[in-house]
């Protein structure tokens, strides 16, 4: 791209206004939703709490060249991102630094698990509970409002009709039933989806009103459809469990997230601790990264855990080495 639209320093530019103008996408990525929803709430208590604050100059990248490189080819196909990696390097909170980068708002969260369904992700409706609303006020269950009872997922809340995109993270998505790649290729190709309660009842309802993933947010839903305006920045994270269908990979772009680097380490630690670092920081990144290349990787969380007991006060750093790093410093896999 003659100008990168995410640049791999986490931090807005301060001339961006509202967020940079995104390029036109391929012709066989243009959706048509609307009408256009309000942009979505911030969560900046959510990005400190991932990333910390600000560790470099806007102008200073601190991503590779592989990832701008991948990323930015992912906004401008409006293709899926999925992103690999050993856990704890880092790969969820690629989705906290595009959103905050891009000024995109606060970041959709469909953690998966065994039981994760495609459905899930885009909506769920409490049939039982509208029957039971509707009996305690005496009422048939049809003349109750429907909308109160149906929520949009992550998903879901990502495809409504944004005018710009919304960033999802679909965490772990090795966990999922074998049936869920599959399933979400419908909902990456066509960026919409129906609502089956809705549609039963669009002719006499035509514009219901719902809950989103957003909280205390609502959307109003138009003859049972939802169809993005601006595909959203999928961001699929695994941790290289299983393999999965072609016609799955075919839809995303591959991306790789190695193990940190020292200079890596030492900027997230900055992030998280700015102005109260331990004079020993230094030494325990490097004792961290001799760790985990004998132990065969550790999660860089376990690096701000150290960290963190040094220089909260309740712990020396002798103390720490004194068989408490064993414990914070737990290998991740097994011994061979």
């Amino acid at each position: 791209m003659s100008r990168q639209l995410y640049q791999g320093t986490g931090w807005p530019l301060p001339d961006q206004g509202q967020g940079p103008t995104f390029p036109a996408p391929p012709p066989w990525r243009l959706f048509t939703g609307g009408p256009v929803e309000p942009p979505p709430p911030e969560d900046d208590a959510e990005n400190h709490r991932r990333l910390g604050s600000v560790t470099v100059s806007p102008q200073q990248p601190s991503a590779s060249s592989r990832e701008l490189e991948l990323v930015n080819a992912a906004l401008l196909l409006r293709r899926p991102l999925l992103v690999t990696g050993r856990p704890g390097t880092g790969k969820s909170a690629l989705a906290y630094r595009i959103a905050r980068e891009l000024k995109l708002g606060r970041v959709l969260h469909w953690p998966i698990t065994s039981r994760s369904t495609l459905n899930s992700g885009l909506y769920d409706y409490d049939a039982i509970g509208r029957v039971e609303a509707a009996n305690a006020r005496q009422t048939p269950s049809g003349e109750h409002e429907i909308g109160d009872f149906l929520t949009l997922g992550p998903l879901g809340t990502a495809l409504l009709p944004y005018d710009r995109p919304r960033v999802l993270l679909i965490d772990e998505i090795d966990k999922c039933d074998i049936d869920l790649p599959n399933d979400l290729l419908s909902a990456f190709e066509d960026g919409k989806y129906p609502i089956r309660e809705l549609l039963r009842v669009a002719k006499a309802a035509p514009e219901i009103e719902v809950h989103t993933a957003d909280p205390g947010r609502t959307a109003v839903i138009r003859n049972g459809m939802v169809q993005c305006r601006e595909f959203p920045v999928i961001v699929i994270t695994s941790n290289e469990e299983r393999e999965f269908p072609p016609a799955f990979l075919r839809r995303c772009l591959r991306m790789r997230i190695e193990d940190p680097d020292v200079a890596q380490l030492a900027a997230m630690v900055h992030a998280h601790f700015r102005g109260k670092e331990s004079p020993h920081s230094t030494e325990l990144i490097e004792q961290f990264v001799a760790r985990s290349r004998r132990d065969g990787g550790l999660a860089a969380d376990q690096l701000l855990n150290a960290v963190h007991l040094v220089t909260s006060g309740e712990y020396s750093y002798d103390e720490l080495w004194d068989g408490l790093i064993d414990s914070v410093w737990q290998r991740l896999t097994e011994a061979e």
